[in-house]
């Protein structure tokens, strides 16, 4: 790719936080209102036909969010075609993409297969940058010694690394393939946030160690609200002083895998306490039909975040 062609993409990428991160005066800063997206995700849990993007922009314009977080998976394509249309769409109803949320995994012995994962990440920087979307999800992986999630969900996410390798292996191949990405996403201008994802990174300190290893300001940090093996408040808590986005669980009708009873203004005052400013995306994982559990998840959060 050109130089002149990735200065266009950089730029296009960082245009969607403009207005949020506009300089003013750090009292007025404080004070701003926090801005909400609602991830494609909160739809379609994998388990129906995939919910149209273009649709949810829509909805997401209706109930008054400010901007829509891009499930890859959910995405029906890559060409140019459909990519330029969810922008002109999300522009035309006045909503920024703030986040490309991708499923990669480094946690794999072989490293051809991590080389697999590296790629396709650098893959979907490039995507993001098309989408004019400043960062996107990130996960560490897994063993995959549970192989089904399901399974997985019923543990808590404790899953046991393969024969005759450890956790630190994984850590390791973990920074090395994040540092691999570093030049590409710094080049494009799109941060990759690592989340506290059903894996390596469900231990909150293994997160911290990860991000500080890797030790880049193109690596933040992706706080979700609902992906703890326990008490989720103190995980928070640790998680909010480097947090960059917010992904905020809700579970109306029963969650899809377990349900949480999350406390938002209580989050919403450990955020505050850490000046966090950036945005918080509405991952709404019940069983309860999205037509009306995302509104009310909508006013919860407004409510928490105003």
């Amino acid at each position: 790719m050109s130089l002149t062609r990735r200065s266009l993409l950089a730029s296009s990428a960082l245009a969607p936080l403009a207005a949020p991160l506009a300089a003013q005066p750090a009292a007025a800063a404080a004070r701003r209102r926090i801005p909400l997206a609602v991830s494609t995700y909160s739809y379609w849990h994998f388990r129906t036909p995939k919910y149209p993007i273009e649709k949810v922009i829509d909805d997401a314009a209706r109930i008054g969010f400010d901007g829509v977080e891009i499930l890859h998976r959910q995405m029906d394509n890559e060409t140019p075609a459909y990519v330029n249309a969810l922008k002109r769409r999300a522009f035309e109803q006045g909503l920024c993409f703030p986040m490309l949320s991708i499923h990669q995994d480094f946690v794999f012995p072989d490293p051809a297969e991590r080389q697999k994962h590296i790629d396709h990440t650098r893959r979907c920087l490039e995507l993001a940058a098309r989408l004019g979307i400043p960062a996107i999800r990130l996960n560490s992986g897994r063993w995959k010694t549970i192989p089904s999630f399901d399974d997985l969900m019923k543990v808590k996410g404790n899953e046991p690394p393969i024969e005759g390798y450890t956790n630190a292996d994984a850590i390791k191949w973990c920074v090395e393939s994040i540092q691999a990405c570093l030049p590409e996403a710094e080049d494009l201008g799109v941060l990759m946030a690592l989340e506290n994802h059903w894996g390596l990174t469900t231990d909150v300190d293994t997160l911290l160690r990860i991000h500080s290893m890797v030790n880049s300001p193109w690596l933040g940090l992706n706080m979700d609200t609902g992906n703890y093996p326990g008490d989720p408040y103190p995980g928070i808590a640790k998680l909010a002083p480097k947090a960059t986005i917010v992904q905020a669980k809700t579970y109306y009708g029963g969650g899809e895998w377990y349900t949480l009873d999350l406390d938002y203004p209580r989050i919403a005052g450990i955020l505050r306490q850490h000046s966090f400013n950036g945005w918080v995306s509405l991952e709404m994982e019940g069983k309860e039909d999205p037509a009306t559990a995302v509104p009310k998840s909508y006013q919860v959060l407004r409510q928490a975040f105003s």
